[in-house]
Order: C-alpha cells, then structure tokens, then sequence
C-alpha cells in the first residue's frame, strides 16, 4: 500500500534534512494506514482484542536524504504473520527514488503487558491481507 506525506519544516535539522529519527514516524504512517485500508485499527485492536502491539525489533537503512518540502511516498507491506508476532516492510521514496528502506517486528501484549497470542480472528485478517501482497 502506498501512503505520502510531505515533508515538514519540524522534520529536519540543521541541516535542513529530514532527521533520522522521524523515519519510524513514517513507517507508523504507512502501517496504520495500510490496516485501516483493511478494515482494522489500532483503536479496535486495543479495544475489542485487548490487545496492543509494541515494536519489538526495527531496522532503518539510509540510502538518500529527504528534504523540507519534499512529497514523499511511503509503501508498506505486511511480510509475516505468526501467532505471536508481525512483520512490516517499507520503502520511503521521493520521485520513485529509495530514500530509505527497513522494518518493523511487533508483538502482541495484553492488558497487563504480558506476550498473547493474535486471536484466531484477528490472525486470519492479518493473514489474508498477507496473502494479498499489499
């Protein structure tokens, strides 16, 4: 699934770039709008499963700057699905050129911050939208 988002001038630094840290942001961007596309949300999640899912695990690789202003495309996929935890991809591009590429790895815990298992429900949804390639 494809999100964009532009660039603000609280992103960057000094230096007039994006700053490194705002990247996550992103990928929170695209994977909450790649479940919503899909009929889920954190909300519902949190609410009717009880559920949360933290990042447990995230890799980002720098290939090339953004800058303030620019329009970016954020793509997303969901690429594992397992009873106890998923895995998202992303690429961050500008113009169709890879600025930045990586993952997230989220667990789900219940209310009292113990690991869970994905109910039976919620793991057939996400398992479809993984069989969907988007």
């Amino acid at each position: 699934m494809e999100t964009t988002y532009r660039v603000i001038y609280g992103d960057t630094d000094t230096g007039g770039v994006m700053y490194y840290g705002n990247y996550l942001r992103l990928f929170e961007i695209g994977r909450t709008e790649l479940l919503r596309a899909h009929g889920l949300t954190y909300r519902e999640i949190e609410e009717h499963e009880g559920l949360i899912l933290p990042v447990v695990e995230a890799h980002v690789r720098y290939k090339a700057p953004a800058r303030y202003d620019d329009l970016l495309t954020i793509e997303t996929r969901l690429t594992e699905v397992k009873p106890h935890r998923v895995r998202f991809d992303y690429e961050v591009k500008r113009e169709g050129r890879l600025l930045v590429q990586g993952y997230t790895v989220h667990v789900p815990v219940n209310r009292e911050g113990r690991l869970s298992r994905f109910p039976e429900r919620l793991l057939r949804n996400l398992e479809s939208l993984l069989e969907s390639g988007r």
